[in-house]
């Protein structure tokens, strides 16, 4: 097909071709140049997006002519001017000077020999011989040297490396091997390393660290970094006093083993693989079982589980323990991404989508690098080919997904099962999907409607409810969200359940996998083995500590991936778990580095390529990767490493001038730079000095109350809308920590969203912590914040109900910020409160009435025409409501005024 299009294509430049100069008698050397060395280089370089058949013409650039050459494009600039090579464009394109780059990929780049050709060409008039010519230099038997008398330029090549392209060293830091210390500068007795590194940059830099900071900030950054959660003015009151030596080191450890510590580094990562309880896109079905795998996480972070082990399980835990519970569930990793196949899509592409997906996913959240840059062509400025990216690609072909039957575990958490599964059991036999006159005709949304026309509309809208409701009752049934490995098989969005098929069903090959062209399916090219990254490679011995760089490579390959159906993912973690993988420690150290700084040692914990950020401390960086191979994997240990240290208990200010000057985004960490509460930590930390916070762990997400618009906006699923969001019925069942609550990827919470909770399908590497005026609404105006001030005020009048308004305003101090109130600050809070009982006093609030159903309305597709139905909101006939204003007395409303206060304050809402 190809030669046949170039066969054509030649056809259509002998139809066109122009001659530049006047017909000659005889081809010359220049024509034979052209004809038998330009044309189809034209064709091979550039006849793919500038004249290849009828695709059409990028830049505006048409070379299947010289008068296409000669006319250019876009720019407006001719690409050739005969005679004439500094004003050619296409000179400096094919040299890639001048912000030009033709061809973009480095591997069709044109060698120094091709250049000359075409400087030749355009320096001899470049002639576009006709077909009479064509046909001469086709029957005389050229005689080369004596010929051309053509001169070509063969040097000026530069040096490749593996993969025919060059790399600047610096750039390939990734890649090495990991920086061992030999000095025994590291080993000095009550120092701890890392404050040796840092500390050897401040004295280069002539920066002077700060000392450390007070013990009421250290105890409450200490807390939030590893539990996420706020001390309670016992603990911080405990703390203070305890002037031994081993204080905070006994802090550290209890905070270590508090089952909090797991929710917290889960929470982080949860959001580089994308956590969410629902499937996306134009279907975005609710994933019943995904809960299990944020519980796994969970769990494995407060066992320790070492972070190799947690790898292994998550890209193979079926191939390597089929009969662990935890690993059937921990390889839900390979589904997190969104994900939907309807019966109007195509299935190869949609299988292709999870591919290039699932590849990508490991890319960035293992080995620190986007691999999809490299779909089309190879990557642009990391050393990662075509050819490698689909290697990896066919490691996962495979992969099949499967709700496999996992009974729940002892240590799941299965508490409401039976009452959610009445519940939507009582909902498949309600008419969920009622006509308006179920109601009063005084709030139908119009005069008059076509009963017949609304009920074949109702009928579908019905058909489809009783899809999502399937798939919330297989929440409360013992399924993992999980996979096999097998040959292709074909799935709907729209099935509640993916059952493992029969044994037999499981046998055969796994699909093939092909390099394509552009990313295209429709261009597949040669195919593929499984393999992984061929720019990692490291010698047979471990010990050594040699290793071979992209400029050195090796031809020495350490892992074989099986082409087998089975074992490919196993491999892929037997190589990622290496001990002398240069990336794989790396990248998590650093992650581990970020969660506790705010950033990384390399700025991009995604992208360790040339385009991110290099370590500022590379041989911290290193250390640091070491000592967690070292430790058994450890992430507690590594925690406990980092929070030991002096650099992580710097004080966050005052800031020297010179400091201020000389190193103004603390690159060099002579201080503690501040960070605002993430939105989950804002949410718990409210909820737990109010009292309210229920610290249950596991189970099915919980709702929390959101903002009445956005709950009940109408929600797109194929064909339909999704029901209206409604919260659990009780406080304690929606006041439940964050990472429990249910991730819906195109419904979120507003609180969360407005303070930088990251998307739902892309990984985040690093958490935004922007400042904007929505922000300083929602924490001032909201239902949610007012909701909380009220039960705060009203848990400290049950606590000291009897006090004057003085020992309650200390009161709040102490639960919101851990401390007692200034002079100033009482009397300024003390009058606050006096001018809010007043207002209080003088005003009755209104009980809100709770809506009972919602009125829907769509367009009928074979009609045109609009139709209408009531929705139920069964979650609103028995609902139990936090306190609301009503019910509180005009003093404890007036106490709230001042913990909203306190909730807004930097003090609160900053962790310093």
């Amino acid at each position: 097909m190809r030669t046949y299009i170039f066969g054509c294509f030649f056809l259509l430049l002998i139809l066109l071709g122009i001659h530049h100069s006047v017909a000659r008698a005889e081809p010359t050397p220049i024509d034979r140049l052209f004809v038998q060395k330009i044309e189809p280089l034209f064709i091979e370089k550039c006849g793919g997006c500038h004249g290849d058949s009828d695709q059409e013409i990028k830049g505006e650039l048409d070379m299947r002519s010289l008068t296409g050459l000669l006319k250019g494009g876009e720019s407006g600039a001719p690409a050739v001017v005969p005679n004439d090579t500094h004003k050619s464009l296409l000179v400096a394109a094919i040299r890639w000077e001048d912000g030009l780059e033709m061809p973009p990929k480095e591997n069709d780049r044109l060698t120094a020999e091709q250049i000359g050709w075409v400087e030749q060409w355009i320096k001899n008039g470049a002639p576009w011989p006709g077909a009479d010519v064509r046909e001469q230099i086709a029957s005389i038997n050229w005689d080369d040297q004596e010929a051309t008398g053509v001169t070509l330029n063969t040097s000026g090549g530069t040096s490749k490396s593996w993969t025919n392209r060059s790399y600047e060293i610096e750039n390939l830091w990734a890649y090495q091997p990991l920086w061992k210390e030999t000095t025994g500068e590291l080993q000095q007795p009550g120092q701890n390393p890392i404050d040796v590194l840092i500390e050897k940059q401040l004295t280069q830099a002539n920066l002077q660290p700060l000392t450390s900071a007070d013990r009421h900030a250290l105890i409450r950054r200490l807390t939030y970094d590893l539990t996420g959660l706020p001390p309670t003015a016992i603990e911080v009151a405990d703390f203070v006093t305890d002037q031994s030596d081993t204080a905070y080191q006994t802090v550290v450890e209890r905070l270590l083993e508090s089952p909090h510590y797991g929710e917290q580094f889960a929470r982080h990562w949860l959001d580089v693989v994308r956590y969410a309880d629902s499937a996306g896109f134009s279907n975005d079905f609710l994933i019943p079982n995904a809960w299990r795998y944020r519980d796994y996480v969970i769990r494995s972070f407060n066992k320790d589980k070492p972070y190799d082990q947690f790898i292994r399980e998550q890209l193979a835990g079926d191939e390597l323990y089929p009969d662990d519970p935890e690993s059937l569930i921990a390889v839900g990793f390979l589904r997190m991404g969104p994900w939907e196949h309807t019966s109007m899509s195509v299935a190869i592409e949609t299988r292709q989508q999870f591919l290039d997906d699932i590849t990508n996913s490991v890319g960035v959240t293992f080995l620190g690098h986007e691999l999809r840059c490299a779909s089309c062509h190879d990557h642009k400025f990391d050393p990662i080919p075509t050819k490698d990216y689909y290697s990896m690609q066919a490691i996962f072909a495979p992969v099949q997904f499967a709700d496999r039957e996992l009974p729940f575990q002892s240590y799941e958490n299965t508490k409401g099962f039976q009452e959610g599964d009445a519940r939507i059991a009582a909902l498949e036999e309600q008419d969920g999907v009622r006509s308006l006159t179920s109601i009063p005709q005084s709030e139908w949304p119009v005069p008059q409607f076509d009963e017949d026309t609304d009920e074949k509309g109702r009928d579908k809208v019905r058909k489809k409810r009783t899809e999502i409701l399937k798939r919330e009752r297989n929440r409360f049934q013992p399924y993992a969200y999980s996979v096999y490995s097998g040959p292709d098989r074909t799935y709907q969005s729209n099935t509640p359940l993916h059952l493992m098929p029969p044994e037999n069903k499981r046998m055969g090959d796994a699909a093939s996998v092909h390099i394509l062209a552009g990313g295209s399916l429709e261009a597949p090219g040669d195919q593929v083995q499984p393999g992984v990254m061929s720019v990692v490679k490291w010698s047979e011995d471990p010990q050594s500590g040699k290793q071979h760089s992209a400029e050195q490579p090796s031809n020495e390959t350490l892992f074989n991936v099986p082409t087998t159906t089975v074992g490919r993912r196993a491999a892929l973690a037997d190589w990622l778990t290496h001990p002398e993988h240069p990336l794989v420690a790396r990248v998590i150290v650093n992650r581990v580095w970020q969660w506790h700084f705010g950033k990384g040692l390399a700025g991009n914990p995604n992208n360790f390529g040339a385009t991110g950020k290099k370590p500022t401390h590379p041989e911290l960086l290193d250390y640091l990767a070491r000592y967690l191979i070292k430790h058994d994997w450890s992430i507690k240990q590594l925690n406990r490493l980092i929070v030991t240290s002096k650099t992580y208990q710097r004080a966050s200010g005052p800031i020297p001038p010179q400091t201020q000057q000389d190193d103004p985004d603390n690159q060099l960490y002579s201080y503690f730079t501040p960070r605002r509460l993430s939105a989950e930590e804002l949410r718990d930390a409210m909820l737990l000095v109010t009292g309210e916070l229920n610290t249950e762990q596991g189970g099915v997400p919980a709702r929390p109350e959101l903002n009445s618009e956005v709950a009940m906006q109408p929600r797109h699923i194929m064909g339909s809308v999704a029901p209206a969001y409604q919260p659990s019925r009780t406080p304690q069942e929606r006041n439940r920590r964050t990472i429990y609550a249910e991730r819906i990827r195109t419904l979120r919470d507003p609180l969360l969203e407005v303070f930088n909770q990251p998307g739902l399908d892309t990984s985040c590497e690093q958490r935004d912590a922007s400042t904007i005026s929505p922000q300083a609404f929602t924490l001032l105006n909201s239902d949610n914040s007012f909701n909380r001030a009220l039960a705060l005020a009203d848990r400290i009048d049950q606590i000291v109900a009897c006090a004057p308004p003085k020992e309650k305003i200390e009161a709040a101090f102490r639960r919101t910020l851990g401390r007692l109130p200034t002079e100033h600050e009482l009397a300024k809070s003390l009058a606050h409160y006096d001018s809010m009982l007043k207002l209080h006093e003088a005003e009755e609030p209104v009980e809100k009435e709770l809506p009972k159903y919602v009125i829907r309305e769509m367009v009928e597709e074979m009609t045109g025409l609009f139709f209408f139905w009531v929705e139920p909101l069964d979650v609103y006939e028995n609902y139990v409501p936090d306190l609301q204003p009503h019910e509180a007395t005009p003093a404890t409303r007036a106490l709230a005024e001042i913990c909203l206060s306190l909730l807004n304050t930097n003090e609160f809402v900053y962790v310093y």
